[in-house]
């Protein structure tokens, strides 16, 4: 299976928030994250990389935002 890992980027800072997601919707500046039999996870930031040899996508909170919703 090919499930990814959520990186979150702050200040030269990467920190994995979510692991085993399968499925991923961008709508403005929201980003969803869903895992098998989980409710979806949505959080205010920006897709910057995908990687998909390291099947990981990394994000930037919105700025303004200290809480992205975890």
């Amino acid at each position: 299976m090919c499930q990814a890992k959520i990186i979150l980027m702050r200040d030269e800072h990467k920190e994995v928030i979510l692991e085993d997601v399968i499925y991923l919707r961008i709508d403005g500046d929201e980003v969803s994250c869903s895992r098998f039999f989980e409710e979806p996870v949505t959080v205010r930031a920006s897709v910057t990389e995908l990687d998909f040899l390291k099947h990981t996508v990394t994000l930037v909170p919105i700025e303004g935002e200290k809480d992205i919703g975890l």
